[in-house]
């Protein structure tokens, strides 16, 4: 598979020396860009921009032909939107001050620094990219549809939250910067950031590693590689998970839990776009692009010196935070009807129905572990089913469990007598038709709490005609208190 290209378009550097263009070639591999268009000769330039766009443009003033000077007016008329860095040995004021009044980005003096000559263009690119990456966020504020929809046809919801989350993930997609995705587990931020591989365009693999239990060593080996040699049992060389993503994206889970030691070596990827492998001398570039996720607050932790500002600051220019489940009540029911699908076909069995009552208790439950806990809850009921319709019973045990809630009994199961405990002293014995109307209301309001207000649910709960059931509401809120007998 061939690299991916950086920058995506040309850096065009005009020069009509040939050992000027040389040092500015190796200068520009060096720091890790290698799409790069030499020319010497000034007439063509104007002509290859008319066929091709150019990411950022070198240009010396002093050419026979046409000068620097004419270029960069010529430049601005046709491709305002393309930075110009003057390379000159022309070291007057007046010089400076015109071609900046006519449109250059930046002035670099000759004979150039290397390591000043590659900073300055990486800080021009970089402004460059973010003043796109504004753009583009702006135009997804005001849009209400997504352009790729497909991207995210392996994440379900109906969550207002998840489709703006949705935009703005089409918006950063093709930045080379790093995205931090923060949210509680099972939350899907493995499936948010294979959708933005998928957006970004990249030629190299999505490569996913969780990097939770990792220390310095192996953190080192499983992204660098080693050399062979490198330690005992090294017999070979083996390439990281770096080169195996090259061109591409990497994405590091729970980078909260990454050590101090491992977090320098993993700031010199992100900001030089180069590593060692473990054993090796030789230092590699790379132009893989990373994703990383979180359950933690690194604020917190840069705060208490176990995350590197640097690092910290590095990672959060994009940051997508992923509600909880429980914030997005309305993806339960599509949620609980594409797990129920997907764990049926698993089991070659029908897809079962379920009582409206079953997606109105899921909505009441907090769900700790998110859509990861739904799907376990779904399939889990699914091992246990013979009937038409689904049971709610399995939901119901494992929430009552995992809330700390008494255990049903066979006492108090589903068909067992409620009223079986129910005793009154002899000399405060309600009147039967007092009792008969006091319970009904009780029956009616618990009813309409657990369908969440919905009279339907309700009714078909209390084993009554919705009709019934609003007539009986209209009563209660009618002159003269409740009147449900």
């Amino acid at each position: 598979m061939s690299a991916q290209p950086n920058p995506a378009s040309p850096i065009l550097v005009v020069d009509d020396e040939r050992s000027a263009l040389d040092g500015f070639e190796i200068a520009l591999a060096t720091a890790g860009y290698t799409n790069i268009v030499a020319m010497e000769d000034s007439r063509n330039v104007l002509p290859f921009l008319d066929e091709n766009k150019a990411e950022l443009i070198l240009l010396d003033l002093i050419m026979p032909h046409i000068s620097g000077g004419e270029l960069l007016v010529a430049i601005r008329r046709r491709a305002p939107e393309t930075p110009v860095i003057i390379v000159s040995a022309v070291n007057e004021i007046d010089s400076v001050v015109e071609c900046m009044r006519n449109g250059a980005t930046d002035y670099i003096l000759k004979p150039v620094e290397v390591e000043q000559f590659k900073s300055r263009v990486r800080k021009c690119l970089e402004f460059t990219e973010l003043e796109r990456e504004n753009a583009r966020l702006r135009a997804s504020l005001l849009q209400e549809s997504l352009r790729h929809p497909d991207a995210f046809d392996e994440i379900v919801t109906r969550s207002p939250r998840m489709c703006a989350i949705f935009r703005y993930c089409e918006a950063v997609a093709k930045s080379r910067k790093p995205i931090l995705i923060t949210g509680e587990t099972g939350t899907g931020k493995e499936l948010i950031a294979r959708a933005i591989h998928h957006l970004s365009n990249r030629k190299g693999n999505f490569v996913a590693v969780n990097i939770a239990a990792f220390d310095d060593a192996m953190f080192a080996d499983t992204l660098f590689g080693h050399v062979r040699g490198a330690f005992t049992g090294a017999d070979a060389a083996r390439p990281g998970l770096v080169e195996k993503a090259a061109g591409g994206t990497l994405f590091l889970d729970e980078i909260g839990d990454l050590p101090l030691i491992s977090q320098v070596k993993l700031l010199r990827l992100l900001q030089e776009q180069e590593y060692f492998p473990v054993g090796s001398d030789s230092m590699k570039k790379s132009d893989v692009r990373i994703l990383a996720s979180t359950l933690k607050d690194l604020n917190i932790l840069k705060a208490e010196h176990l995350f590197r500002e640097d690092l910290y600051y590095r990672l959060i220019t994009h940051t997508l935070c992923l509600p909880p489940l429980r914030e997005r009540p309305e993806d339960i029911k599509p949620l609980l009807d594409h797990f129920l699908s997907v764990e049926s076909r698993e089991l070659s069995m029908k897809v079962p129905t379920y009582h409206p009552e079953l997606v109105t208790l899921l909505r009441t439950y907090a769900f700790p572990g998110n859509i990861r806990e739904l799907r376990a809850m779904t399939a889990n009921a699914l091992t246990g089913h013979t009937s038409r319709m689904l049971s709610s019973e399995s939901f119901k045990a494992y929430i009552a469990a995992a809330t700390d809630a008494p255990v049903p009994t066979p006492e108090t199961v589903e068909g067992a007598d409620p009223f079986a405990s129910l005793r009154f002293d002899p000399d405060n014995m309600p009147r039967l038709k007092e009792a008969t109307n006091r319970v009904a209301a009780m029956l009616i309001e618990q009813a309409m709490e657990m369908s969440g207000g919905n009279q339907t649910v309700a009714s078909r709960i209390l084993g009554i005609s919705q009709q019934a059931l609003s007539l009986k509401l209209k009563k209660r809120s009618g002159p003269g208190g409740v009147h449900p007998g």
